[in-house]
C-alpha cells in the first residue's frame, strides 16, 4: 500500500480508528453500566470514586483536571455522591475556596465492588490477547490519549489567540 491517502469517501468515518475506539468503549460501557446502576451509581460517578480510592482526599479541581471534564459537572456528581453518603465534601485546609473530597466507608465499599466488576470485564475484554499485546495496547491507547490532549490544547490556544486578536481589532496576539 502506498503512503498517499486515498480520497475521502462520504461516510468513511464509519470505518476509521475513532469509530473502532468508540465502539469498544460503548461495548465495555454496556457491560459496566448495569452494575453501576445496581450500586446506585450514575454516569461518571464510578471513576470519581476510583480516583478518590487511588489518590486519597482530593480537590474537586484535581478530579476535574484528571478526567478533563468541567468542574461544574464534577460538582454535581460530588453533590449526588455526598447525598448518598459515599463522599464527604468540606472546605480544603490549604484553600478555603477549594473543596476537599474524601471517600466514606460506604464509598470504599462501593468502589471495592466496582473494582471487582471492572476486573471481570477486563478479563472478558482482553480474552485471547497475550500479556505483550496487552502492554502494547495500553501504551498505544495512552499515546492516542496524549495526542488528543495535545491537539485540544493546541486548538484551545489557537481559539484563545483568535479571540484575543478579535478583541484587539484583528491584531494577532
Amino acid at each position: 500500500m502506498d503512503n498517499e491517502k486515498s480520497p475521502q469517501r462520504e461516510g468513511s468515518s464509519l470505518y476509521d480508528m475513532h469509530t473502532a475506539v468508540l465502539r469498544a468503549f460503548h461495548a465495555q460501557r454496556a457491560l459496566l453500566r448495569p452494575y453501576g446502576d445496581a450500586l446506585g451509581l450514575g454516569p461518571g460517578q464510578p471513576k470519581v470514586l476510583s480516583y478518590l480510592a487511588a489518590r486519597g482526599t482530593s480537590t474537586q479541581r484535581d478530579i476535574a483536571a484528571y478526567f478533563a471534564v468541567d468542574a461544574a459537572a464534577v460538582s454535581r456528581m460530588l453533590d449526588t455522591l455526598a447525598r448518598k453518603g459515599m463522599v464527604t465534601v468540606a472546605p480544603a485546609e490549604t484553600d478555603r475556596r477549594a473543596k476537599a473530597v474524601t471517600l466514606t466507608e460506604a464509598g470504599h465499599e462501593t468502589v471495592r465492588a466496582w473494582d471487582e466488576r471492572c476486573a471481570e470485564v477486563e478479563q472478558i475484554m482482553l480474552d485471547g490477547i497475550d500479556e505483550a499485546d496487552r502492554a502494547q495496547l495500553e501504551e498505544l491507547l495512552e499515546r492516542v490519549r496524549a495526542n488528543l490532549v495535545a491537539a485540544r490544547r493546541g486548538r484551545d490556544a489557537a481559539c484563545g489567540s483568535s479571540r484575543l486578536a478579535s478583541a484587539r481589532g484583528g491584531e494577532r496576539a
